[in-house]
């Protein structure tokens, strides 16, 4: 009898997280996200998937982000029909997720179908699922609450708040093989910071066997939120005194409520002048609603701060939702400075291309990074300082001012990732597996666990099965 791991993606690289754990050959998938970066190669990996959908008991979602639960809907359409375990509020989140990949790669087939007409060439491309899958998916969700454990046939399930984004997990597994042998495994998904608004702290995790954690910022550190502030007012600040556009390309899920929080803090205390801010995704105005709705996940400084007051952390008089393609379409045309935040915050997708397509090329404006950006994206190419980028097929010269606040990554980094791990007890901690990170950041975080006195840590790799 036997119980393994085995990664199908974020194996040496950031996106397209799903890690497959098997008990005597019943399958649980951790996580089902897509791959995002060039476009051609994404959309491979994605098509091709890898986990038989069949074969897969049920899965356990860490959270809503697009590069964990992005092929949901997919695993669904080919073949899928166990549970989907979740939190509450990452099931909230997932839905609209999904639902918008589904509206956005409809609308990308439709417009990059006119454009290759118009250059003669023929365009074949299908999206890989619909609204009747995203909607299919949706309805396979099982809801668990934070600290609740939950027995699922051959193993325990607990969640944790991992303190990434709003609902965001740790997965605690105990597994039990047909000897009767229990394993625990520790699942950080994507572990968030301390002291971040809106969501708690990331939470101590019960002690494990394995721990298969993520290694995104394996080699670097962040600044601290104090000077986030103070650099997002300077930004936005020196970008209006020019005439220009702040454009923001932010994830629809956390970074844009979080920008939302700290532009609401900044005009309450006057630090910014008087400027429209504008969210232009309809992802991110109903995940902003689920927000809302969610104040269980909040921290105790946001519901002192603005709940016991009667106030919307994600409303002032200076903040504006885009709700219409005509709206979108204006800001481009727009007299004035203003502030557009707009998804895909790696610039893949989405209405953020259109800003930048009729942005990047005028001097007065600012393209302020806030996340990470995986390599061979569009938003990795602009934040290394390339020259020129093409957007919609058009090559563009690269005339704005293009800035990046490190201190807003919803990541922890390898000095928090290590905090997060030693508040754990790690006295019968056997192995560490290290996913979800670029070549240089996990060998790296490697190195510095092993440096903390860890013995045995691994670099997952492809094709390779680990023995639990």
């Amino acid at each position: 009898m036997a119980i393994t791991l085995h990664s199908e993606g974020a194996a040496r690289e950031v996106t397209g997280s799903k890690h497959v754990l098997d008990i005597d050959g019943k399958r649980y998938l951790i996580d089902c996200g897509a791959f995002q970066g060039r476009r051609e190669e994404s959309d491979r990996k994605n098509r091709a998937l890898v986990p038989d959908p069949a074969s897969i008991e049920g899965v356990i979602l860490t959270h809503a982000h697009f590069d964990h639960c992005g092929l949901l809907p997919l695993l669904v359409k080919r073949g899928f029909t166990g549970n989907i375990y979740s939190t509450p509020a990452t099931r909230d989140l997932a839905n609209i997720i999904m639902l918008d990949s589904a509206k956005i790669q409809s609308r990308d087939a439709e417009y990059l179908a006119k454009q290759a007409k118009k250059r003669g060439e023929e365009f074949n491309w299908q999206p890989m699922y619909d609204e009747v899958d995203a909607i299919q998916a949706a309805g396979q969700f099982v809801t668990i609450n934070y600290g609740r454990p939950m027995p699922l046939g051959d193993l325990k399930l607990e969640f944790r708040d991992a303190g990434h984004i709003l609902g965001s997990a740790t997965a605690h597994v105990t597994a039990r093989d047909a000897d009767g042998r229990t394993v625990r495994i520790g699942f950080s998904g994507d572990l968030g910071r301390p002291d971040k608004p809106i969501i708690r702290d990331p939470e101590k995790m019960e002690p494990v066997d394995y721990l298969v954690i993520e290694s995104t910022y394996g080699n670097r550190r962040h600044e601290s939120t104090v000077d986030a502030m103070e650099r997002l007012a300077a930004v936005v600040t020196e970008t209006v005194q020019r005439g220009g556009k702040v454009i923001i390309p932010a994830f629809a899920i956390e970074r844009t409520q979080e920008l939302i929080y700290y532009f609401h803090l900044l005009v309450d205390q006057k630090r910014i002048p008087k400027v429209p801010i504008w969210v232009d995704s309809p992802m991110a105005i109903n995940a902003t609603s689920i927000f809302q709705v969610h104040p269980e996940c909040y921290d105790k400084e946001t519901y002192e701060a603005f709940l016991q007051h009667h106030q919307n952390p994600f409303g002032f008089n200076e903040l504006k939702f885009s709700t219409s393609v005509e709206d979108s379409k204006k800001l481009n045309f727009m007299d004035g400075p203003v502030v557009i935040m707009s998804a895909d915050g790696m610039c893949e997708a989405g209405r953020i291309q259109h800003h930048l397509l009729h942005g990047i090329e005028d001097a007065r404006n600012t393209i302020l990074v806030v996340g990470f950006m995986a390599a061979n994206t569009l938003g990795r190419r602009i934040r290394d300082g390339q020259k020129q980028v093409r957007i919609h097929g058009n090559l563009l010269n690269v005339r704005a001012k293009v800035e990046e606040i490190k201190a807003f990554s919803a990541h922890a980094d390898y000095q928090e990732m290590w905090n997060w791990m030693s508040s754990m007890d790690l006295s019968g901690l056997k192995k560490v597996f290290l996913v979800h990170g670029e070549d240089d950041a996990v060998e790296a975080q490697k190195a510095f666990l092993e440096g903390k006195g860890i013995k045995n840590v691994e670099i997952v790799e492809y094709g390779q099965r680990y023995s639990l």
